[in-house]
């Protein structure tokens, strides 16, 4: 875990950084907004960003969102103030954390941090045979190349083989090449020097070199431009790349490991991939089965997802119903784990139940599926929860504090969160968000239309 702590030291924000150090952190410090991003352009990565609240939040977002630094912040502050906290997570923040520290506090959001979209479930035979492979190959530096449908779980696989690798303790650092403009994923990829092109106001390390020393993951490798795949074959064979703009070439020590939705032998058959490359990249390959081809782990993972967007919201986890169980195996879950995760999600939200009862779980393409009315229940029931006070685990606010719940929050409101990261979840696409959200395609657009002309930012446009 790659700790940075963004604010003075001459305070509790120090204490802070002990703790995680004590707790295995590698801990880098900025004075403010600007030392920090400098420090991330010249390859200091970071898996974290705590911040104090006396900092701008909201302009620090927005800079790691222009230049693409996908790291999710953590704000502190004095006190245990609800308010600040509130603006604090309105601004961007993912988490809240009242200063001095608590040690099991700072440990709790360091493992969130750490587990996030990282646990692997592998309890259905055809997984588990997947997964003794990969075991077998992780201590090596061969390529690896993982394949399987749109949702399946290629990343979490690639951060399973990175920690059981010999790299582990070095940086995992995930680049999606298909949500990079082709004229900016090149810089992404090898950096530039300052002045390269237009825009290029500071020199910026590539995640090549942000990679060093550990595992570098190229996802959805198959959307790369043929002219770029030429540069890249050079970078694995020679292990050496070269900054755009830049004088001299930079050595590189990584393992790879590339991702594909698509059939790639067929893309190299009709000149879409490179073959050299092709061969290069599968040294291992990895075809991770679907959803649907793994019956077994249904109920597992759909319990990791209850449980995790119950805390997020506030409520109680539960269980699941027998029908509510029996109507999860019976599913086709075109859209693999990342369906099952919405589905859950939305279930959290709507269900009035002891236990998940099967209306809560909104399949795609069930016509009873209204996105509003589910919205009116799952404001009604965060009412209920929030009559209950929950203490935070991970630190969002001070114990028995909520600022983030459902309550007072408009159905519209509500709405738009659940389309909005339904859509986030399906990368832009629209056709498998509308099949997830059961709404039609046409009603999907009118909402992104609406929300657009509202100045609020949509996810990546597809399908």
């Amino acid at each position: 875990m790659r700790l940075m702590i963004v604010g003075s030291l001459n305070g509790q924000i120090s204490t802070a950084g002990k703790i995680a150090i004590g707790r295995g952190a590698r801990v880098t410090h900025a004075e403010d907004i600007e030392q920090a991003m400098g420090a991330l352009r010249s390859g200091k990565g970071a898996d974290l960003l705590m911040v104090d609240v006396k900092q701008n939040i909201g302009l620090l977002i927005e800079q790691l969102k222009a230049e693409r630094f996908a790291v999710p912040v953590v704000a502190c502050g004095i006190g245990t103030d609800a308010a600040t906290a509130v603006r604090a997570i309105k601004a961007g923040a993912k988490e809240y954390i009242p200063l001095p520290p608590n040690a099991d506090l700072i440990a709790a959001v360091l493992q969130a941090v750490a587990e996030e979209g990282n646990t692997m479930i592998a309890g259905d035979p055809s997984m588990k045979a997947v997964l003794q492979v990969a075991d077998r190959i992780a201590p090596s530096d061969a390529s690896v190349l993982i394949t399987g449908e749109s949702g399946t779980g290629k990343e979490v696989m690639s951060k399973y083989i990175h920690q059981k690798s010999r790299r582990s303790g070095g940086p995992f650092i995930s680049l999606n090449c298909a949500a990079i403009p082709e004229n900016l994923l090149e810089s992404e990829l090898f950096g530039h020097e300052k002045g390269a092109f237009t825009g290029a106001i500071a020199r910026r390390i590539g995640k090549f070199e942000e990679a060093n020393g550990g595992t570098l993951l190229l996802d959805e490798i198959s959307e790369m431009h043929p002219a770029l795949q030429a540069k890249l074959l050079r970078a694995i064979q020679e292990r050496i790349i070269d900054r755009i703009g830049g004088t001299a070439p930079v050595k590189i020590d990584i393992r790879l490991i590339a991702t594909s939705n698509r059939d790639m032998e067929q893309a190299v058959r009709e000149g879409k991939f490179r073959e050299d490359l092709y061969f290069r990249l599968n040294v291992v390959n990895l075809e991770l089965p679907s959803l649907r081809e793994r019956p077994s782990d249904i109920i597992a993972l759909a319990t990791l997802f209850i449980n995790k967007y119950s805390e997020q919201n506030g409520i109680p986890p539960k269980t699941f119903s027998a029908a509510a169980s029996e109507k999860l195996k019976s599913h086709h879950w075109q859209g693999n784990v990342r369906e099952l995760e919405n589905t859950m999600h939305r279930a959290v939200l709507v269900s009035q139940e002891e236990q998940i009862e099967p209306s809560a779980i909104m399949l795609a393409g069930q016509k009873a599926a209204d996105i509003a009315q589910a919205a009116a229940v799952a404001a009604k029931a965060a009412e209920k929860a929030a009559e209950r006070p929950v203490e935070s685990t991970a630190g969002k606010v001070a114990a028995n504090e909520q600022p983030a719940a459902l309550v007072g929050r408009t159905v519209a409101d509500v709405e738009k969160e659940l389309i909005l990261n339904t859509l986030d979840h399906c990368l832009g696409n629209r056709t498998h968000a509308a099949n997830i959200l059961g709404i039609s395609i046409r009603t999907l657009r009118n909402k992104l239309k609406e929300y657009g002309d509202a100045g609020i930012s949509v996810p990546g446009i597809g399908g």
